[in-house]
């Protein structure tokens, strides 16, 4: 299934303990790319979280941010004394190497993180109800990227059908761009009033045959065209084969472009150009 690299997803959950919220949106990056926001008593859950994302992500910068807002009658907060008594003793010997020196601030000493606890919550409890949610809010970010990606996949699947109309188009006027060229070269050799040898004009007409002679771009044109379909339909991350793809696309509409011969086939392979290149804007998003 295409899955689009731009979600956004938001799950919340309220505990007797207070509430907790999780906020995750992703966009296109050429690799996962997680960085997660988590308040500093949940700061140990952000193994399990990188690997959650690892496990269920293989490309986007994914910005995942909880917020914990615990209920008043749940907490208690204490001081860690000791830790403090650590942390006074470090900035002393700060402040004397310094010239100049100002008194601790008390607020700020208690702002430092495991300064003050909380000694009534349970943060084990917290901290589970923190993965669970994080879980159901992964989850629904992939629904959303697999519902753009199915959005993608049919915009390109249509792009994918004009290619398919426009070299068939080519193989058909290809034999009339070669006899109006034949009659094109009659008429200015009568002009010039020069001796029609026609051995030599069949010889010039084969050479310019061999020139204008696309067969085989067309070809791998419809061959790249249906592997691009088969990508779309499987399974796991697709982005980067198709991005190869629009490559091998790119190469056969440069290499018709540089065989044209009449204005049409000049044109078709811009339109072929301007298609693929709106598709691979379009892959640059697909995971």
């Amino acid at each position: 299934m295409t899955r689009s690299m731009t979600a956004f997803a938001r799950q919340e959950v309220q505990h007797e303990w207070g509430s907790l919220i999780w906020e995750v949106r992703s966009v296109n990056h050429r690799y996962l790319e997680p960085h997660l926001r988590l308040p500093e008593s949940l700061r140990d859950l952000e193994g399990p979280l990188r690997e959650t994302l690892r496990n269920k992500l293989s490309r986007g910068k994914v910005e995942c941010t909880l917020r914990f807002v615990p209920e008043a009658q749940s907490q208690t907060l204490t001081v860690n004394e000791a830790f403090a008594r650590e942390l006074l003793e470090a900035a002393q010997q700060v402040e004397n190497l310094l010239p100049v020196s100002k008194p601790i601030d008390t607020m700020d000493l208690l702002r430092w993180p495991g300064v003050l606890q909380d000694t009534r919550l349970d943060m084990d409890a917290v901290k589970k109800a923190a993965l669970t949610l994080f879980h159901k809010a992964l989850d629904e970010l992939i629904d959303n990227r697999g519902r753009e990606g199915v959005e993608l996949a049919a915009l390109i699947d249509q792009r994918l059908d004009t290619i398919t109309e426009i070299v068939t188009e080519v193989r058909t006027k290809l034999p009339g761009i070669l006899q109006a060229q034949r009659e094109n070269l009659r008429a200015r050799l009568k002009e010039l009033k020069a001796e029609l040898d026609e051995g030599r004009l069949e010889q010039e007409m084969v050479i310019l045959a061999q020139k204008a002679d696309v067969d085989e771009e067309m070809d791998r044109l419809n061959t790249h065209v249906q592997e691009v379909k088969r990508v779309l339909k499987s399974k796991g991350p697709i982005g980067r084969r198709l991005d190869f793809l629009m490559q091998e696309l790119n190469r056969e509409a440069n290499t018709l472009s540089s065989k044209s011969i009449v204005s049409d086939t000049t044109q078709s392979a811009v339109e072929l150009k301007v298609l693929i290149e709106q598709m691979r804007e379009q892959i640059q998003n697909i995971e």
